[in-house]
């Protein structure tokens, strides 16, 4: 076999458009839950890197707009700090999510890979801008249509990083592809939003006792299973929706080179 050949694993962009792929809850959930046994530290720490990032932002922001007490006080700061944050973190977190598609492919990440795709940050920074911009209107005008938006556009950041498109595509496509399996995938984040709602349960019960320290280490130990598990079955449902140009021969992904080739 060539070693440049090109081959597609998952389902095609084509078959993701007339709604032919299918969407089982149960085994992704196994399947994620396999990988993040496997994989779970790259995605922690690229989730750690885009907060610390996130705060540091916020807080030049924040004393450059007079403190950032008072700007986050402020509507209109705040409203600032959340757009500039978004477009600065965006791309960080778009390498958090490539690596739940790598694993979704069997390959293994590292957590440099958080700055691998710095290079598309710019149509990574504006898709996130829309999309949630999008999603806010959507749960402002109605509640119905932000759940709607909220998971027909969770895959576009991946499609303009791995098909390399335009945001305004990524989200025409994400929202034609996504609305044939909407409940099965609503129903797949919203049972990782009652494991982490779990999660809480030993904090809110120990919070007023001496052992409240006790109960903070246990979320945050729950955290390192479950964020990593979200991404792993958000990289599962885009192979199976949209599946993932592969290179034979090709065993890792790029470190920090923004070349993407799996």
């Amino acid at each position: 076999m060539d070693k440049n050949q090109i081959f597609n694993v998952g389902g095609t962009v084509e078959k993701a458009v007339v709604g032919d792929y299918s969407i089982n809850i149960k085994q992704v959930l196994t399947e994620a839950w396999t990988k993040t046994q496997q994989s779970r530290i790259s995605i922690n720490i690229g989730i750690l890197v885009s907060l610390m990032i996130g705060m540091f932002v916020t807080t030049i922001l924040g004393e450059y707009m007079g403190g950032i007490e008072q700007a986050l006080e402020d509507p209109q700061s705040r409203f600032m700090i959340n757009i500039i944050v978004t477009l600065v973190v965006s791309p960080f977190l778009a390498g958090v999510e490539m690596m739940g598609v790598f694993h979704a492919i069997g390959l293994k990440t590292k957590p440099q890979m958080v700055f691998s795709f710095l290079s598309q940050g710019a149509l990574v920074a504006l898709c996130s801008l829309l999309v949630s911009t999008l999603t806010s209107l959507g749960f402002a005008l109605f509640v119905v249509p932000g759940f709607f938006l909220l998971v027909t556009l969770s895959l576009t950041i991946m499609l303009v990083v791995e098909k390399k498109m335009t945001p305004i595509k990524a989200i025409i496509l994400s929202v034609k592809a996504l609305r044939f399996q909407f409940f099965h995938i609503l129903a797949l984040y919203s049972i990782l939003f009652m494991l982490t709602l779990c999660s809480l349960f030993p904090l809110l019960i120990l919070y007023t006792s001496e052992l409240s320290i006790i109960g903070i280490m246990i979320f945050l130990f729950s955290l390192t299973y479950i964020v990593p598990l979200f991404f792993n079955v958000k990289g599962i449902i885009y192979r199976e929706v949209f599946g993932v140009e592969l290179q034979s021969g090709e065993a890792q992904p790029p470190a920090n080179n923004g070349n993407f080739s799996a």
